[in-house]
């Protein structure tokens, strides 16, 4: 009887599993195979080249550009979306009248679509946009920049435009995790003479730990995955100041490179769980039980 009961448990979790091994890793198995080949639109059979295209993305001047490109916008996202959804959360934790609304103002832009986004923020960010018009009324005309077409903050306008709109997003999460602490650590550090920082950095940071790790998480491999945010404001432009690995792969496929394309892919997806499963479990380490 156990053991039929134990086998039910399997049943579950045999059918989705397949499905996940039919449509994700059997094409990742695929890809990696074809990324060691010259699979191209022009040939018409395949060869073995070795380590040929990966010499290539570490050669080629514009892919380093867009290993560089990606991984500013990883770190500069991870660490303004995670610090803004902090500072949100616990402003919006407070007992405002108005929190609720609030609240529902900073999630907003997470659920529009980034095409609406673009729509909304590429005319403001010309040289003539309301943007720069606004720091000219308030006397910063030394701010005025040309945020999509000025190579050298091209990519960081990308990542200000990305932090705005799922800022609100971890927001939400750390609500959640902050409304999970108990009040009774607080009120043990009022009564010992602990001020409200001191509050914050050894009652409320470390007890929300677990938030922090699936946010950070979220936000780090959501950054090593950028495409959308790039393809739509900026095309990777202006020149190929603001290329991203997801725009290059797309490029790549585009001209027929499939065997680069699917190699350019199999190093992101290496990239991504490097840096991200160790991360994880560092992280994990340092979560303090409540």
């Amino acid at each position: 009887m156990k053991i039929t009961k134990r086998l039910y448990s399997y049943y579950m979790v045999w059918p989705a599993l397949l499905i996940y091994c039919i449509f994700f890793v059997l094409p990742a198995v695929i890809g990696l195979g074809y990324s060691f080949t010259d699979w191209r639109l022009d040939r018409a059979t395949l060869h073995f080249n070795g380590w040929d295209n990966f010499r290539t993305i570490f050669t080629d001047d514009t892919l380093m550009l867009a290993l560089k490109n990606t991984l500013i916008f990883a770190v500069v996202t991870v660490v303004g979306k995670n610090v803004i959804g902090i500072a949100l959360a616990v402003a919006l934790n407070a007992k405002l009248k108005s929190r609720n609304a609030l609240r529902a103002i900073y999630y907003a832009p997470s659920i529009l679509s980034i095409m609406v986004i673009s729509i909304v923020f590429t005319p403001m960010l010309r040289a003539d946009g309301v943007i720069n018009k606004v720091l000219d009324f308030v006397g910063l005309h030394s701010w005025n920049q040309s945020w999509l077409t000025d190579p050298s903050i091209v990519i960081l306008t990308v990542c200000a435009v990305s932090i705005w709109q799922s800022a609100g997003f971890q927001m939400a999460i750390y609500l959640a995790g902050l409304q999970s602490i108990s009040k009774e650590y607080y009120e043990a550090a009022t009564i010992d003479g602990a001020g409200g920082w001191k509050s914050f950095m050894n009652i409320t940071l470390p007890l929300l730990l677990p938030a922090i790790n699936i946010n950070v998480m979220l936000t780090l491999i959501g950054g090593l995955k950028v495409f959308s945010e790039v393809f739509v404001l900026t095309g990777g432009g202006p020149g190929n100041a603001s290329q991203v690995v997801g725009t290059i792969i797309l490029r790549s496929f585009g001209e027929g490179s499939w065997g680069l394309g699917t190699a350019i892919n199999t190093l992101l997806f290496v990239a991504v769980t490097i840096i991200s499963i160790p991360l994880l479990m560092f992280m994990r380490r340092k979560e303090v039980a409540e």
